[in-house]
C-alpha cells in the first residue's frame, strides 16, 4: 500500500499537495488555523475507490484506538470521504538516519504502547513510516494496513513480533552497536508466516502495487527491510 512519511514535508504555503495517485489525494493544509494532513479518498480512481475507503477507515479506526499516545497522529475526523489527522513535525527515517540509542529505546516504548492498545502497524519495514521528530523522539505514520484487534491472541502476538523485528532491522542499519543479544536473536528468527509471505504472497503484492498503483518498496527513497 502507500508509503508513509507525509507528515515530514515542510512548506511555507498554506496548502501543499503531498501525493496524488489511484487511491486519492493527500494534502497538508490548515483547518481552523491548525496544520493537518487530509486524505481525500473521493479523489481516488473509480475502480480503486472501495479500496481507498477501506484503507482510510482502517487508519481511522487505528488512530481512534491510539488516541492520546505521543508519537501517533491524532485522528481529527473521518466522514467516509476525508480523513483528517494531526500533523507531526519531523523528518522520515531515511533522511534523519537516527543513530542515537535513545531514539530506539523510545521507539520500543512506542511500539509497546501500540500493542497494548491492540494495534499492530503491519508496515514498519518502510523507513518513511518512521519519523524523527524535531525533539529527536520517534513517531509513526501511515496506519492504512494496521490491524485493530479486540484480543491479543497468537496471531496478534506473531504480527506484533514482526513490528518489533522491523524496528530492530532499522536499528541494525543505523545503530547496530546498541543491539542486545536478545534483539540479535529476534532478528535471526523470522516468524513462519513472514517466511511464507516472502515466498508466496509478497511477489503478488509487489506485482499489484507496481503495475496498478505505481508503488515501489523504496517509495520516498526509504528502504524496505526484508
Amino acid at each position: 500500500m502507500a508509503a508513509g512519511g507525509e507528515e515530514a514535508c515542510v512548506d511555507t504555503s498554506r496548502d501543499r499537495l503531498l501525493k496524488c495517485d489511484e487511491l486519492g489525494r493527500i494534502e497538508m493544509t490548515e483547518r481552523n488555523g491548525v496544520r493537518v494532513i487530509c486524505r481525500d479518498v473521493a479523489a481516488a480512481r473509480w475502480w480503486a475507490r472501495a479500496v481507498a475507503r477501506h484503507a482510510a477507515a482502517r487508519e481511522a479506526r487505528a488512530l481512534a484506538r491510539l488516541d492520546g499516545i505521543d508519537g501517533v497522529p491524532a485522528l481529527l475526523g473521518w466522514n467516509g470521504r476525508e480523513l483528517l489527522r494531526g500533523y507531526i513535525d519531523g523528518a522520515p527515517m531515511q533522511h534523519a538516519q537516527p543513530c542515537d540509542r535513545a531514539y530506539y529505546r523510545d521507539a520500543l516504548r512506542l511500539l509497546a504502547r501500540l500493542h497494548r492498545r491492540g494495534i499492530v502497524h503491519n508496515d514498519l519495514a518502510k523507513e518513511p513510516n518512521w519519523l524523527v521528530c524535531v525533539d529527536g523522539r520517534p513517531a509513526l505514520v501511515d496506519f492504512q494496513i494496521a490491524w485493530t484487534s479486540g484480543k491479543r491472541g497468537a496471531l496478534f502476538r506473531a504480527l506484533a513480533r514482526e513490528d518489533l523485528r522491523h524496528l530492530l532491522k532499522h536499528k541494525r542499519t543505523y545503530c547496530a552497536d546498541a543491539l542486545t543479544a536478545r534483539q540479535r536473536a529476534i532478528l535471526a528468527t523470522p516468524a513462519p508466516h513472514a517466511l511464507l509471505w516472502r515466498a508466496t504472497g509478497k511477489r503478488l503484492y509487489k506485482l499489484v502495487a507496481r503495475r496498478m498503483f505505481g508503488y515501489w518498496d523504496n517509495e520516498g527513497q526509504g528502504r524496505t527491510r526484508e
